[in-house]
């Protein structure tokens, strides 16, 4: 199986049965049966079945928080119903999860993916974009984020030209595919929206939004009129409610400046990314750019792993995170492209944005995963996750016992939506047998009996 295909998650064997009614053996290590894990994609089906598997209860037993403490977390509901000392809620064996050795977060969530172009850049000749084409990659780019640990997608999808709205229409069906295992989000995205050619692009922006698309985005340094595009893009979100979320290179101030201005009173909001361009601007251009942005309310949206295939690729620098937050701009981070036109090497993992924002973009580790977490389910319209009674049950563990360790060496993972475990990804480390790695006394996970 390659590394593109996510393996289905194992079965519960608490009922034996899978919320599509399949039957199976529990797989994986012990510690982990009888999670409540999801099933593969075409399993979670139907508004009484995940009601069904949010009303379970289960127990994270000896889970490490960031602030040192080690404690037990019940969760019920979808929600997180307790946390107490180690030991102290006590569960029934079939529904705890051992988390010793793990560091418990508020789950990371994508806030900018393109699931309809994923995993195209190994393909020979043109990309195909049949509606089963379409809805695999979406399905299989969302099942892949999920593995790394986001429980939330929110997936730019390009409509017009030669393929309408099939695009939009798959991953909508993708959407409905994984209900129970992420909540999959589309933004439309239009080419043009002024002029002639414009005429026709707005009308199938209408009808993406009627189709069920939640956020209206598009690229307005790609219109011949960047300022019309902006105001057809602010007025259709104003008339039916919708956020809005653009890319941009931002590379021009005065755009930058018009686009402050417009959308400073828009509900839900505006994000613009990845905003590369911004980095390039003399450092006085960028702080006025970053201080009228914070001032409009306006998200940004940077991309650490590299552009994305939406935009000409003017640079990979990333937007100048530090200065942005500085000004007051709350700074989200997406992984982009995931092995497309955009970048053939993309992984779609939150956590090596993270990494990168630490190692190069000069925030401290904390501040990182707050980037691919809270932030991008505020930039999201998402309710706050925190490891405290009341919050949604969004969450992931990671072996390791600081951020910044998890950020390093993130492996074995185990990720919590809806209040339960619905995949997991658990590493093995072993050394052969020197004299160095006994006196090292070096971290070893593996088989106690002899191997091939």
């Amino acid at each position: 199986m390659s590394d593109s295909q996510p393996q289905q998650p194992f079965h519960s064997p608490r009922s034996g049965r899978g919320e599509g009614g399949g039957h199976g053996p529990a797989h994986g290590p012990s510690h982990l049966r009888g999670a409540g894990a999801g099933q593969g994609p075409g399993s979670a089906h139907g508004p009484g079945n995940a009601a069904a598997a949010e009303a379970t209860t289960l127990l994270l037993a000896g889970a490490r928080l960031t602030d040192g403490r080690t404690v037990d977390v019940r969760l019920s509901g979808g929600r997180i119903q307790a946390v107490g000392t180690a030991g102290s809620l006590p569960a029934p064996a079939l529904s705890r999860v051992d988390l010793g050795g793990y560091l418990l977060l508020p789950a990371p969530a994508e806030p900018h993916a393109h699931g309809d172009t994923a995993l195209t850049a190994d393909g020979e000749g043109p990309v195909s974009y049949t509606p089963d084409e379409v809805q695999r990659r979406a399905t299989e780019a969302a099942l892949l984020q999920l593995g790394h640990g986001a429980t939330a997608v929110r997936s730019h999808v390009r409509i017009g030209d030669v393929h309408g709205l099939g695009p939009m229409e798959a991953v909508l069906q993708a959407r409905r595919s994984l209900r129970g295992l992420t909540d999959l989000t589309t933004v439309a995205v239009p080419r043009l929206l002024t002029g002639v050619a414009g005429a026709d692009g707005l009308a199938m922006l209408r009808d993406a939004v009627k189709m069920g698309a939640s956020v209206i985005g598009g690229c307005p340094d790609l219109d011949p009129d960047p300022t019309g595009f902006l105001e057809a893009v602010l007025e259709l979100a104003d008339e039916h409610g919708c956020p809005v979320d653009l890319h941009t290179d931002g590379d021009d101030p005065a755009r930058l400046a018009r686009l402050a201005a417009m959308a400073g009173g828009l509900r839900p909001g505006v994000t613009i990314g990845p905003c590369g361009g911004l980095s390039r601007l003399p450092l006085d251009a960028a702080t006025r750019a970053a201080d009228q942005l914070a001032a409009a309310g306006v998200r940004v949206t940077c991309l650490p792993q590299g552009d994305c295939a939406a935009l000409e690729r003017r640079g990979l620098r990333t937007a100048p995170v530090r200065l942005l937050r500085a000004a007051g701009v709350r700074v989200s981070a997406g992984s982009g492209a995931l092995r497309d036109a955009g970048n053939p090497v993309g992984r779609g993992d939150p956590l090596e944005a993270a990494y990168l924002l630490a190692s190069q973009g000069g925030l401290r580790a904390g501040e990182a995963y707050e980037s691919i977490s809270s932030a991008a389910r505020e930039a999201m319209g998402l309710p706050e996750v925190r490891v405290e009674a009341g919050f949604p049950a969004e969450l992931l563990a990671v072996r390791g016992d600081r951020i910044a360790g998890v950020l390093s060496l993130a492996y074995s993972r185990i990720v919590i939506h809806r209040g339960r475990v619905v995949a997991r990804t658990s590493a093995v480390r072993e050394y052969c047998d020197s004299a160095v790695a006994v006196a090292l006394d070096l971290p070893r996970q593996g088989r106690t009996e002899p191997g091939p």
